[in-house]
């Protein structure tokens, strides 16, 4: 079988908020976001006018709602004395790209509690600027489908481990002449154990040969697809 994912990607937030600094200019601070998948490692993505300049460059990361800054980085290394407790231990920049203009942030372990609205703010020799993300989270994995064979015929079986919010399950089956297939499909969610995710479970009966079956799992945050062939008996 063959299976994909592909991620919703948001558009390029592109809320370019200039500001002087004791006759500095602004400089052009973008930032890019994919939502995060809970458990895993994510990347809230900015970018900046590069400035070969390392010691002039200052990069804050900061949450709205958290008292504490989520990274800080200047003087061509990390400030984390006033980091916020909650991303303690999380949070890396890329700095051998930081000179070339890559202000992006490594956020490791997503929980669910950190989607919301972060600012990229950073200072360089030419001047400030700062970027607004909103950062979704969410779960999604990779289904796999397999033929389950019994005594009442056979059955296809689609199974993801994780996923959130809940996500839709639809199939589609095509047989090799190209023509469109009924089909009956039985989904069930399980909780997992950490009380978040969902275990989705679906499966297609009655089955025919010669034909390819998809199962498409999607919620708001990523839709992922699973294909099977069934070739004659």
């Amino acid at each position: 079988s063959m299976t994909t994912v592909i991620i919703i990607l948001a558009a390029v937030i592109a809320l370019i908020i200039g500001f002087g600094v004791s006759g500095k200019h602004s400089i052009s601070v973008t930032t890019l976001m994919s939502p995060g998948n809970i458990g895993q490692h994510g990347v809230l993505g900015c970018t900046f006018e590069p400035d070969i300049r390392m010691g002039s460059i200052v990069i804050r990361w900061a949450k709205e709602g958290v008292a504490g800054l989520v990274h800080e980085f200047k003087n061509g290394k990390d400030h984390l004395q006033e980091q916020d407790t909650s991303f303690r231990g999380r949070t890396a920049l890329f700095a051998d790209q930081v000179m070339g203009g890559n202000a992006s942030l490594e956020l490791r372990d997503l929980r669910l509690s950190d989607a919301g609205t972060y600012k990229c703010s950073v200072t360089t020799a030419r001047g400030s600027g700062v970027a607004v993300l909103h950062y979704r989270i969410g779960a999604f994995s990779t289904p796999k489908v397999h033929v389950e064979n019994s005594s009442s015929g056979h059955t296809l079986q689609c199974e993801a481990p994780h996923w959130f919010p809940q996500p839709t399950v639809r199939w589609t089956a095509c047989s090799d002449s190209g023509e469109y297939l009924p089909y009956t499909a039985n989904t069930s969610y399980e909780l997992n154990a950490e009380n978040v995710t969902l275990k989705v479970v679906s499966f297609l009966h009655n089955i025919t040969a010669n034909a390819t079956y998809t199962c498409v799992i999607e919620n708001n945050i990523a839709k992922a697809t699973g294909n099977i062939k069934v070739t004659g008996r």
